[in-house]
């Protein structure tokens, strides 16, 4: 089946604008699909005008769907559903009066054009709902397919979806969680059972219907700002321990946009807002952590300098080995004391342990240049931590054995595709020595091969040719294990 991507590119003339903006009512949808109980489809006219073909479909929760099949890359010729031509050919709402017969099932339909920036109808949305069998709609129906009806009319104007509004899908408050109705005056004209229990949870006991939002003690920011400005509006509202999200929206009247009342959502946030900030308080300890460890390890590394200060030369060079790997497990904690989370740009961090190493080991008279590219994203600090110290290792290993006065260049190169995450190591010195695929190979590349083969259950490969290439190739999806043990 195709994508909705491939189907506007190869089935329609949409142009950007006309996307952007089809984008948009297909963020927003789901809340006229609520109110007016219905299926919606939206219809865009095939290339060359020889039908239409479905590019979007939202069913409602508040009543069961009536095409619990997908119907999205379905075409459509014209005498098919003549209410889409029609509509499409004359741009003008219209719905049926007597329901129509749809795989032998009678279905209300009205379609509504969907202006382009230009006023050139793009797209046709259908509501698809079923007929009103004998019974009497009740308060909370009536009012919210009254609200629908406006919110349909705003779509063929072109007035709704608003411009600039950012939803979160997870987190805006539905139809089902709470609705009120407000007059051009900012009187309540109907509050759902659930609007209602929510305002009963900050306090307010008084009957809403009938009353001004902003006079019932509860901040009406947002409905304010709807009925002032004609522009939508989301608040938290709190009051003691209850938070509640509302999202007031204008109803427009023609195109100058006229205010005519507006549609209040409201869902109790409390639990959220409250899991929030406890998520908050522990990410602020866990960085907390991170910087006190590499605190803990910098204080190491001090006291490693210091006793190389006093130790024989040979063991001075042992002990600045030592210090750098500490070095390389601090930068990575003290970059975690700063994110939000688990995870850290490597890219930021590698060129950082270059610049270490390069400051450590290089002579200022040195003819040895570093290079680092690519950039591996973010990585989990799980696997951030033993990959800096490879890092360090093998360019600590080519700068100290690969060349000699004559300097030379040492590449870092970074990829990842998909799970696997490779970096490469390669310089243009004398290559690797005779007898070192043997086994004789010094400690710091022994650390690197038993972080990458046990710890991060991945590959270590080196090659000899034109100089020496160290590869590993790692698994970006697993949690590392236990530090391994490098045995004698």
């Amino acid at each position: 089946m195709q994508t909705l991507t491939e189907l506007v590119r190869d089935e329609t003339d949409l142009t950007p604008v006309e996307i952007e903006q089809l984008d948009r009512l297909l963020s927003s949808w789901q809340l006229l699909a609520d109110l007016s109980f219905a299926d919606l489809l939206l219809w865009c006219p095939l290339k060359g005008g020889s039908g239409f073909v479905c590019l979007a479909q939202m069913r409602p929760y508040t009543t069961q769907t009536l095409y619990p099949n997908d119907l999205v890359g379905k075409m459509l010729r014209p005498e098919e559903l003549a209410v889409v031509d029609r509509v499409y050919a004359e741009n003008r709402s219209w719905r049926s009066e007597e329901p129509l017969i749809i795989d032998g099932s009678p279905i209300r339909i009205e379609a509504i054009p969907v202006p382009s920036g230009d006023q050139r109808v793009s797209a046709i949305m259908t509501i698809h709902s079923a007929p009103l069998k004998n019974r009497r709609r009740g308060e909370l129906e009536q009012n919210y397919l009254e609200c629908a009806a406006v919110l349909a009319r705003m779509v063929g104007q072109g007035v709704f979806p608003f411009q600039g509004e950012a939803l979160d899908p997870e987190l805006a408050p539905r139809v089902g969680d709470g609705m009120i109705r407000l007059n051009l005056l900012g009187k309540v004209m109907y509050a759902s059972p659930n609007a209602v229990s929510a305002f009963r949870r900050l306090g307010v006991v008084k009957n809403l219907q009938g009353e001004k939002l902003a006079d019932v003690g509860v901040d009406a920011a947002a409905a304010t700002q709807a009925l002032s400005t004609g522009t939508p509006a989301q608040i938290d509202v709190e009051v003691g321990a209850s938070v509640m999200l509302q999202r007031a929206l204008p109803f427009l009247e023609g195109r100058d946009r006229r205010v005519t009342g507006a549609l209040v959502l409201v869902r109790d946030v409390t639990q959220l807002r409250y899991r929030e900030r406890q998520l908050k308080r522990q990410q602020a300890v866990i960085r907390e952590v991170h910087h006190r460890v590499k605190n803990n390890l910098q204080t190491i590394a001090s006291l490693l300098r210091l006793q190389g200060r006093r130790v024989p030369p040979e063991a001075q060079r042992e002990l600045q080995e030592a210090t750098r790997r500490i070095a390389a497990i601090a930068l990575v904690h003290e970059t975690l004391s700063k994110e939000s989370g688990q995870y850290v740009d490597f890219a930021g961090v590698a060129g950082r342990l270059i610049r270490m190493v390069s400051e450590g080991l290089l002579h200022p008279d040195a003819r040895i240049e570093l290079r680092l590219n690519g950039d591996p994203g973010k990585l989990h600090s799980d696997l951030a931590t033993p990959l800096a110290v490879v890092l360090v290792e093998l360019i600590q290993n080519a700068v100290e054995h690969a060349f000699g006065d004559a300097g030379g260049t040492v590449n870092v190169l970074m990829k990842r595709e998909g799970d696997l995450l490779t970096m490469t190591v390669t310089d243009n010195g004398k290559g690797l020595p005779p007898g070192f695929a043997q086994g004789k190979k010094g400690l710091g590349l022994k650390i690197v091969s038993a972080l990458v083969e046990s710890e991060l259950a991945g590959k270590f490969s080196y090659e000899s040719e034109g100089g020496a290439r160290f590869c590993v190739a790692v698994p970006t999806n697993r949690v590392s294990g236990p530090m391994p043990s490098l045995g004698d």
